[in-house]
């Protein structure tokens, strides 16, 4: 049985027929867009390693590496950085902590891969037992270590901190920290040793 035509929004009649052709019509002018107007395909890496390019404290670092293969461990297993740590593996403790465009970073849960283009600082990047960093040379004096496992992450993290607040608060200190864990207990002393890298005007420059 035939439908009766329905009303549209202005009150006019349209018929299926009418409604179909011009669904047809649309359909027909899509297929018409270039091809280049479409978003590329992304670019597959894997399943087997592929090599990449990462910068890595200033420097080109070339590495082969499986696509599923985190920041962390292709620092520490293939470019032998270990200064971060691989402690909870989940992001929760800030013992591999390294600087991803001078931002903090958890290594552990970020991809080699995904690393490319980006510059990478390690703690070893940031100085050497021979030239402490400002806030290496602070955590040394203000004696803000026990076992020293988490130090080299805090001292990352604290050296972020300071790249974006030059003078932090003792709150903005606690809030830049909270997410590095020290089992031994030395946060005042990390505390300390921040507010003296700050006093001293030590703000790390930035690697290019």
């Amino acid at each position: 049985m035939a439908h009766p035509p329905e009303d549209d929004p202005d009150g006019r009649r349209v018929s299926r027929r009418t409604f179909l052709k011009t669904a047809g019509v649309g359909a027909a002018a899509a297929s018409l867009v270039p091809a280049a107007a479409q978003p590329a395909a992304p670019e597959v890496l894997g399943p087997g390693a592929v090599a990449l390019m990462l910068k890595v404290n200033g420097a080109p670092r070339t590495l082969t590496v499986e696509p599923r293969v985190t920041l962390l461990r292709a620092l520490r297993n293939h470019l032998d950085l270990t200064g971060a740590k691989e402690v909870c593996d989940r992001g929760a403790c800030g013992a591999c902590t390294v600087l991803v465009d001078g931002e903090p970073v958890c290594a552990c849960l970020m991809l080699a891969a995904d690393a490319v283009g980006h510059d990478v600082t390690t703690v070893e990047g940031l100085g050497t037992p021979e030239r402490l960093s400002p806030v290496q040379a602070a955590f040394v004096e203000c004696d803000a270590l026990q076992c020293g496992f988490c130090t080299p992450g805090l001292v990352v993290a604290a050296t972020g901190l300071l790249r974006r607040v030059p003078n932090p608060t003792l709150d903005q200190m606690k809030e830049g920290l909270a997410g590095n864990l020290c089992r031994c207990g030395t946060y005042q002393r990390v505390f300390e040793a921040v507010q003296k890298a700050a006093r001293a005007g030590s703000r790390t420059p930035a690697r290019s």
